[in-house]
């Protein structure tokens, strides 16, 4: 049988997503638990690989298993073969055709900068500190040019192995709540630092230091070193994936927001 499964994650001790030869991934520490429940190997397939230091709220991901578990019993057997800084969040039996990653028709990131004069001791894994002031309205408005369908080359990291630089980004929002700038963003696919690269190329805008125009021209040069610095990734949360909804999967939960 397939079973799918809802994963959080605090990425900070991680090598990513996917199981490496040198250091620990999240996928690894995932099949160690599970396979400790079903009493045999079994590899599981996520809907998106994060980076190293990247977190996830609401990961999905596919295992297929001949060993009969309650839901209940998957749950808190894996709870309790995993580390304390992941954690299953939901278990569903799924048709055997199911993929987590195919059946994916958008992914959805949230990256958080903490903008005050003063580093925070509580959020260092979890946001990007900058002490200059941001304008979110400068950044809101230069992030609407790469809305919709885009080469997006500009902003892929050096080494994606992507086919394709091709996306498309259907919302794309910066806001703020007090000290902390918001970036949400939704796509039906991303490239590896991504995210990271237009966080990186806004939030020069939103210092002043370039010009709301200058995002759109970063776009249409598909050239990465036309682009800002990558910002760092303990501010990027994988929040939600989206599938059909005749799939019946559990909702993901609303996206972590810290009090300002």
């Amino acid at each position: 049988m397939r079973l799918a499964i809802g994963i959080e994650y605090d990425g900070t001790g991680y090598n990513g997503w996917q199981r490496q030869e040198s250091g620990v991934g999240v996928q690894q520490r995932l099949e160690e638990a599970l396979a400790k429940v079903a009493d045999h190997d079994l590899e599981v397939v996520c809907a998106g690989r994060t980076d190293a230091g990247v977190h996830a709220t609401a990961q999905v991901a596919h295992f297929d298993t001949n060993s009969q578990r309650s839901a209940r019993g998957w749950l808190l057997g894996a709870n309790s073969n995993l580390p304390d800084d992941i954690a299953v969040t939901w278990v569903s039996a799924v048709e055997d055709d199911f993929h987590a990653r195919f059946d994916a028709t958008a992914r959805s990131y949230r990256y958080r900068i903490l903008n005050r004069l003063v580093r925070s001791a509580l959020h260092r894994h979890r946001a990007w500190w900058l002490h200059r002031p941001l304008d979110a309205g400068r950044m809101h408005d230069a992030a609407q040019a790469l809305l919709g369908e885009h080469n997006f080359s500009a902003f892929r990291a050096a080494g994606c192995q992507a086919a394709t630089a091709n996306r498309n980004v259907r919302s794309l929002s910066v806001r703020r709540d007090g000290d902390w700038v918001l970036l949400d963003v939704t796509a039906n696919a991303f490239l590896q630092h991504m995210v990271r690269n237009i966080t990186g190329t806004l939030a020069a805008i939103g210092t002043g230091d370039a010009p709301v125009e200058w995002a759109a021209e970063v776009l249409e040069s598909r050239d990465r070193k036309a682009a800002g610095v990558a910002a760092p990734p303990q501010g990027l949360s994988l929040v939600h994936v989206e599938y059909p909804e005749a799939l019946r999967l559990p909702p993901a939960p609303e996206p972590v927001h810290f009090a300002a």
